[in-house]
């Protein structure tokens, strides 16, 4: 009996593994990682139908964490991207490739220009370290210095101008959380979204900034299946 479970299983595992044809790279938002909810609620559903999200832990320097993501583009020639959040700007540097975003942060380095000059002050890093420190696990680590902070401007406008650079000839849609506490202060910015993308580009949840796991399945998931409907 023990033999049979065993070689049930290892058919299992081959089976699966040869199903997974088509990768997806997600980049996760600041303080997510490998182990980030979203990614993993995502591969979880998908994997077994031959999709394979891919999420790694980035550095959260801009200029380190690109060539980061540049190497894994590279190496796993994703079909499709996901950017979540502050790693939205880092997705759209990807050219040649359709993207989706959840609560895409596009002014958050608008943000960290004037935490920059904060951080000067004796205290303050560390202040912040802590307020942000991330959750256990594989997880972005976080230090709030002025060499760090003061790239995230230059960071914004190269992504910016990357995907513009795209032409448009690939897909950008982006999901909106209604109850998103990052839209009040404009780091989240559905205005800023239009502005570079057009009205036509975006969806609203009824849902906060860290997409509900309903949403993810009733929304993301779908349209994520879609994509891929009809590839070989």
């Amino acid at each position: 009996m023990f033999i049979f479970i065993y070689i049930k299983a290892k058919i299992t595992k081959i089976y699966n593994f040869a199903t997974v044809m088509h990768n997806v790279l997600y980049i996760h938002g600041m303080g997510g990682g490998g182990d980030s909810r979203i990614p993993s609620i995502l591969s979880e559903i998908l994997s077994p139908e031959g999709i394979e999200v891919i999420v790694r832990t980035y550095d959260f320097d801009p200029e380190h964490a690109a060539g980061q993501i540049a190497g894994w583009v590279d190496e796993l020639k994703p079909e499709l991207v996901i950017g979540e959040s502050l790693g939205a700007l880092h997705a759209m540097r990807i050219k040649g490739v359709p993207h989706i975003y959840v609560s895409p942060a596009l002014n958050s380095p608008k943000y960290f220009a004037l935490l920059a000059w904060l951080s000067l002050i004796p205290g303050v890093t560390r202040y912040f370290d802590n307020l942000y420190r991330p959750k256990q696990g594989d997880r972005q680590p976080l230090h709030f210095t002025f060499k760090i902070l003061r790239k995230y401007r230059r960071h914004r406008k190269e992504a910016l101008a990357a995907s513009a650079a795209d032409g448009g000839n690939h897909m950008n849609l982006a999901y909106f959380g209604t109850h998103d506490h990052y839209r009040k202060s404009g780091v989240v910015s559905i205005r800023t979204w239009r502005r570079y993308f057009g009205k036509d580009t975006y969806v609203l949840y009824k849902g906060t900034h860290f997409m509900e796991e309903e949403f993810i399945r009733s929304m993301l998931v779908p349209t994520v299946r879609e994509f891929f409907q009809g590839k070989p």
